[in-house]
């Protein structure tokens, strides 16, 4: 492989991270957003939950006039409402559901290609088989709802066992189980893999990735405290590279890039989106923090021994 990244993967970005106060659907969200889009670095974006029709309707001009690839995450709709898509309560696991169903039905109308979501709560080992089996049903239904909208790619993204989300979709084995048993039904689903995580569940980029290779369909990118409890940026806080106390610097994600050209993520015909998972602390600048992230992937980049 030689030449400039945008030869292998889409660049993109986290807006809601990288902008946290559009999180819960409102604020500044076509402002923060024209930023990115200005942005040529970046060649793919995700978004969340808009709850204004006519903010959505601008988004999507905003977004199809940049000529970027657009996501969409789902995250946000329960982790800020507490909803659990693998709830035992069935009352409480269908308003998941439908928040989930509302969120990819606002994914195809911003012109997304995927939907991304997360598991809810890990409730132990007693109960952990009849919550893999509720989740296994929330994302049947969920792919059933893209289906009969054209087909929107489902993903389901792994997070944290013990330190933060304390998710039920923690450890790959679980994710890889649940997915595969979706997957004879459904093949429009699958993982999502974050290198900001990978401290999280004390794994390497090959621990994390090799399993789950043939259904990896997005990839974040970013950073995570977890050596030091009293640090702000403890836990699953997606801080900036390099910050003192952190897990991944550009040595850590050039080796993470290169398991993914190696399982053959990247390096293919079809250019695969890698996007930032960054998000700045309390008093930090978001561009300041995405200018860390593009020159870290920069650098990284150089680590491979790629020109350009």
């Amino acid at each position: 492989m030689d030449g400039s990244m945008y030869g292998y993967m889409k660049v993109g970005i986290i807006h809601f991270m990288a902008y946290p106060q559009v999180m819960r659907g409102e604020g500044p969200i076509l402002e923060t957003l024209a930023r990115i889009a200005e942005d040529d670095y970046f060649s793919a974006v995700e978004v969340t939950w808009m709850k204004d029709p006519e903010v959505r309707r601008q988004a999507r001009d905003l977004l199809e006039a940049a000529h970027m690839t657009v996501a969409y995450g789902g995250q946000p709709r329960t982790l800020t409402t507490g909803l659990d898509p693998n709830s035992l309560d069935d009352g409480e696991r269908a308003k998941a559901v439908a928040t989930l169903k509302e969120g990819i039905d606002e994914a195809y109308e911003l012109g997304a290609v995927g939907f991304a979501f997360l598991a809810g709560k890990y409730p132990g080992e007693e109960k952990e088989v009849a919550a893999c089996q509720a989740l296994e049903d929330s994302i049947r239904q969920l792919c059933a709802h893209a289906k009969a909208r054209g087909g929107m790619p489902v993903v389901l993204e792994i997070f944290d066992r013990n330190i933060e989300k304390k998710s039920l979709v923690g450890p790959n084995d679980i994710a890889l189980r649940i997915i595969q048993n979706v997957r004879k039904e459904y093949d429009d689903c699958g993982l999502l893999v974050d290198l900001s995580h990978l401290p999280l569940l004390g794994q390497t980029p090959e621990e994390a990735l090799i399993p789950v290779k043939d259904y990896l369909m997005h990839v974040h990118i970013g950073n995570a405290v977890v050596a030091d409890r009293s640090h702000p940026a403890y836990g699953d806080a997606h801080p900036r590279f390099g910050i003192r106390g952190g897990a991944n610097d550009a040595r850590e994600l050039a080796h993470f890039l290169r398991v993914l050209f190696d399982i053959g993520y990247l390096g293919g015909d079809e250019h695969r989106v890698v996007s930032f998972e960054v998000k700045p602390l309390q008093g930090e600048k978001p561009e300041i923090v995405i200018a860390n992230a593009k020159r870290t992937l920069n650098e990284a980049w150089a680590r491979l021994g790629v020109a350009g």
